[in-house]
């Protein structure tokens, strides 16, 4: 099995159950037929940047960097919401304007949400970039960051 579709399936994983430890991700892989060493577990679990967050009941568990602090999201969305000016099309580009100082972490709630197409974010001071894969993806990107708004 390639690295990358093991670590596609540990994500999966994590994300789906409470896993705390190394010995019960070997488990979970054994049951989907993947027999790995501890070794290559504890490589994988390095490369993935997973870290162990402090579950509601008390309990630590494997999670994405992106997933560490549970209401993240949410809390973006409402900064994104309360901060954003305008978005506008510009060929494959959305330019978001913000209120002075906010780029940054409007464009962070935009890459946080991985959007489909999305093929990077700049943000500078009040303003931000965003790069799409193709044209036709542009007004359903559009439709979701004004569906942010409401």
């Amino acid at each position: 099995m390639r690295k990358y579709t093991r670590q596609s399936i540990i994500l999966d994983l994590i994300e789906n159950h409470e896993i705390e430890t190394q010995e019960e991700l070997a488990d979970h892989l054994l049951k989907k037929g993947i027999q790995i060493t501890q070794a290559t577990i504890s490589r994988d679990i390095k490369e993935l940047r997973l870290v162990k967050v402090l579950t509601t009941n008390k309990k630590y568990k494997y999670a994405t960097i992106d997933n560490q602090y549970e209401g993240t999201s949410e809390r973006l969305i409402r900064i994104f919401k309360s901060s954003v000016l305008s978005i506008e099309r510009a060929e494959n580009i959305i330019v978001i304007k913000t209120l002075p100082g906010a780029a940054r972490i409007c464009a962070s709630t935009v890459d946080n949400l991985k959007f489909n197409g999305i093929v990077g974010t700049i943000a500078g001071y009040d303003t931000i970039f965003i790069a799409m894969e193709k044209m036709n993806m542009i007004n359903s990107l559009l439709e979701n960051l004004q569906n942010l708004l409401k």
